[in-house]
């Protein structure tokens, strides 16, 4: 059984900042998605197992920053907007993904029971 935790959500002003951290005990592939109300669930960053690769939501490119270090996913989310806020799940998959699928929920098998993000403007 793998597990994901979560933590570092919560509430921050439009322009702030925010990191984000997953504990993990499994060497996979591992990623970061987001829901907002209503909507579907959306990847927002991937990272490989060795971090030599890592993908973005074009909404998200050049502001968040996705790393792995020790057990640890992180996700540091830089110039937050009020269309960040969702609730952010970290995901992990065996084996690979590529830029082509790595942002569909169902290249994913194991998911953390997520955390809140709230932007406000």
């Amino acid at each position: 059984q793998v597990q994901l935790v979560e933590s570092g959500g919560g509430s921050v002003q439009a322009g702030g900042s925010l990191r984000l951290s997953c504990a993990f005990r499994i060497q996979y592939y591992m990623g970061w998605f987001r829901q907002a109300p209503g909507k579907e669930r959306e990847g927002v960053a991937a990272i490989s197992v060795g971090s030599e690769l890592t993908y973005y939501a074009d909404s998200v490119k050049g502001r968040f920053t996705i790393s792995r270090e020790n057990g640890k996913l992180y996700l540091q989310m830089n110039s937050l907007t009020p269309e960040d806020s969702a609730i952010y799940y970290c995901a992990a998959k065996a084996g690979t993904l590529s830029s082509t699928n790595w942002h569909t929920e169902d290249a994913w098998k194991y998911w953390g029971q997520g955390t809140q993000v709230t932007v406000s403007s």
